[in-house]
């Protein structure tokens, strides 16, 4: 993360609920201009540390919208990478054949890196992916703010702890495919949108190189993301792209 006033940049991610706010307040929000969804699933899954409440806002605007959001009952997100691939694997299968169609992602941060695998080992179940201010895996790309409970988190998974991520699951051979899939080839047939921030306290956005993705910068804190205006207008118009350019 660039030095450049790290502290004051990092209190900024405090100012979330006012992002929360202006978005209530938007027209955005109201889903004035807003295409209706035609029903289309739209699996969300959350961030580090958090489970799908923290996209219960993003959820709701979905369906006033004409979309149908699904939860990724994933849990707290702190789990070994693979594991937790496994069971979102499942429920997007289970969606897909439900909803009889294929399936948005829409993955915050961590989350992000789900969907892009999963994108990656489904393809026919993907109708696209938007990921939220979504990391690389480099640990010099987040704030030590996240990477010390990430490093926590670690040691006590891998001192046996259940339910938590282990050193294996980066350095390992525990989720070797997964970091694999996550750097590698993406598909040509699915769309991919990656929605950043220049003012992201958390990421460090100049290392978000994806080049299978088309970057939308916007302005927002990287919680904020989540409940931000601006990032649901990048999410509406990626939705209708999909709609319109797809057999969603």
């Amino acid at each position: 993360m660039p030095p450049l006033e790290p502290v004051r940049r990092l209190r900024a991610e405090a100012l979330a609920p006012r992002e929360f706010l202006r978005l209530r307040r938007s027209r955005i929000y109201a889903g004035d201009g807003v295409a209706h969804g035609d029903e289309l699933p739209v699996l969300l899954i959350p961030a580090f540390l958090v489970d799908d409440a923290s996209l219960s806002v993003m959820a709701h605007w979905l369906r006033r919208t004409g979309y149908r959001p699904r939860r990724s009952r994933l849990g707290r997100n702190v789990g070994c990478a693979e594991r937790s691939l496994g069971r979102l694997e499942r429920r997007l299968e289970h969606v897909s054949n439900q909803e009889g169609r294929r399936v948005v992602l829409v993955g915050h941060s961590r989350g992000g890196h789900f969907a892009r695998v999963l994108a990656v080992r489904h393809p026919d179940r993907v109708a696209g992916i938007i990921t939220l201010g979504a990391p690389p895996m480099d640990p010099r790309a987040v704030h030590a703010a996240v990477a010390a409970p990430a490093i926590a988190l670690t040691l006590l998974g891998s001192a046996g702890v259940p339910g938590l991520m282990r050193s294996s699951c980066f350095v390992g051979r525990c989720c070797e495919r997964f970091r694999s899939e996550l750097a590698g080839p993406f598909p040509q047939k699915v769309p991919y949108v990656a929605v950043y921030s220049k003012s992201d306290a958390i990421v460090d956005w100049h290392r978000l190189s994806d080049r299978h993705a088309e970057r939308v910068d916007v302005h927002a804190s990287h919680i904020g993301l989540a409940v931000n205006k601006h990032a649901y207008a990048a999410v509406a118009a990626a939705l209708q792209r999909f709609r319109e350019e797809g057999d969603a």
